[in-house]
């Protein structure tokens, strides 16, 4: 074999592993009601675990937004009110992951925010970034932690550039508090409610990934005017 078919072999294959992976992705993303049942059966308390790592990852290591939050939620407020999970756990141990990954996130900030953001032209540390979050966190002042929790982008950045801007620990403690409990308990509530209505049931693949996308269309809008403005 040619060094022309190798590397032609080689790329095939690694674009078969990537469609594959992006396939089991999308599975996964609309059958996560199925997945998680056949977790929790498997494997019992250390799904509670799992799940609340993920919760404090989503927004307590800032390059990690793209990790699964509402739609998760939901699907696990479906699954208690089947009691196929424990809602007492959930409803404790989730908020407190996501208040323990908002204030590690406002920790960062404050110790490498500056460090971190000072080329200003990383995929993620960049001065477009920082500017939407520091105006956002200018904006609604302290009550942006809060606001910012139901929001995508703006709850991985805005503890980040708290930490930055030197906001102290108990008032920046008490609002995560506010936003990590109301985040948790609207989504699961939401998902105990409506989860197993029989139309949601029967679409509850489409539900999931409504959940997934509408709140990546304000993002989506930013981002088509930032193409304008920069073309």
């Amino acid at each position: 074999m040619n060094l022309g078919n190798l590397a032609r072999d080689i790329f095939t294959r690694i674009r078969f592993d990537s469609m594959e992976y992006i396939t089991l992705v999308l599975d996964f993303i609309r059958h996560i009601d199925i997945y998680l049942g056949k977790i929790v059966e498997s494997y019992g308390i250390l799904v509670y675990a799992f799940i609340a790592l993920i919760i404090f990852c989503e927004v307590g290591l800032v390059v990690t937004p793209f990790l699964p939050g509402d739609s998760m939620l939901f699907a696990i407020g479906a699954m208690c009110a089947t009691g196929a999970m424990d809602i007492s756990i959930v409803l404790v141990a989730f908020p407190i992951a996501a208040v323990c990954g908002d204030n590690f996130n406002r920790f960062l900030g404050a110790k490498i925010g500056h460090r971190a953001f000072a080329k200003g032209t990383g995929k993620i540390f960049n001065t477009h970034n920082y500017n939407k979050a520091h105006g956002f966190f200018e904006k609604y002042g302290p009550k942006a932690v809060t606001i910012c929790r139901f929001m995508p982008f703006f709850r991985t950045y805005v503890p980040f550039v708290a930490g930055m801007s030197g906001m102290g620990f108990r008032v920046f403690f008490l609002w995560s508090i506010l936003g990590g409990v109301g985040w948790v308990f609207l989504c699961i509530f939401a998902g105990y409610f409506f989860g197993n209505i029989p139309f949601i049931k029967e679409h509850f693949e489409m539900v999931i990934v409504l959940l997934i996308c509408i709140p990546a269309i304000p993002a989506a809008v930013e981002w088509i005017k930032h193409r304008r403005k920069s073309n």
